[in-house]
């Protein structure tokens, strides 16, 4: 799912809500999570998870279409780590899964 395909489907099940507010919402939320990861905070949605940023170091590496040694500088990656709420229902087995696993 894309960012306008999530804002359709907000607007779509808030009638009572234009798009362009729902979509003004959404942009201020990915705002606000994208402004505290730059500053190097931490976000946690309890039962969705957690956004964080990681620091990787400067290293050597290899270019693997000449085999030369490259240096490469650090840099900070985002990292998400869902919660248990989200896991449990990714995880979850509905009871065709459940009874399928079990005669497997």
């Amino acid at each position: 799912m894309i960012k306008s395909e999530l804002v359709q489907r907000i607007a779509s099940q808030n009638p009572h809500l234009y798009q362009r507010d729902v979509e003004n919402i959404v942009n201020a939320i990915l705002g606000e999570i994208t402004g505290a990861m730059s500053q190097g905070d931490r976000v946690e949605l309890r039962g969705f998870g957690a956004f964080s940023v990681k620091h990787r170091p400067a290293r050597t590496g290899r270019n693997p279409r000449t085999g030369a040694h490259v240096s490469v500088e650090q840099k900070s990656v985002p990292f998400f780590k869902t919660g248990k709420e989200m896991r449990e229902r990714l995880n979850k087995l509905d009871g065709a899964d459940a009874a399928a696993a079990t005669e497997a």
